[in-house]
């Protein structure tokens, strides 16, 4: 690293800071996604339980659209609803595998600006 000039040591730090502060970003953003999809897949996994205590045979479903509600059979609106969790669950593991591999990322910039700092102050305490 001594043979790098002070110029070229502050771009290649700064490109590396701006690096880890961008994935620290996304990560911070990543992780608010999974904790949103995570809350709408509980809320329906709740849904579908207090729709399951429903006797079959009693009443009529009804699903809400907008300001609305139509009518629809119970087989649709559980397919609807076992549609959406299996959407979620991918959408979450997905979103987990995309915070997994920021964090990785941030944890390479953290180490690479640990490394040039221990180099520098090992070549200064050379002289």
């Amino acid at each position: 690293m001594s043979n790098l000039s002070d110029d070229a040591l502050r771009r290649i730090l700064q490109q590396i800071q701006t690096q880890a502060v961008a994935s620290q970003r996304q990560l911070g953003v990543v992780r608010a996604q999974t904790q949103a999809k995570e809350k709408e897949r509980r809320i329906l996994e709740l849904t579908m339980r207090e729709l399951g205590t429903v006797p079959a045979d009693e009443g009529r479903m009804f699903r809400g659209v907008g300001k609305m509600f139509i009518e629809q059979p119970r087989a649709e609106i559980n397919r609807k609803h076992e549609t959406t969790k299996n959407s979620l669950s991918d959408d979450i593991s997905s979103l987990q595998k995309k915070a997994k591999y920021l964090e990785r990322q941030l944890d390479e910039a953290n180490n690479q600006l640990r490394d040039i700092f221990h180099s520098q102050q090992r070549e200064a305490a050379r002289q």
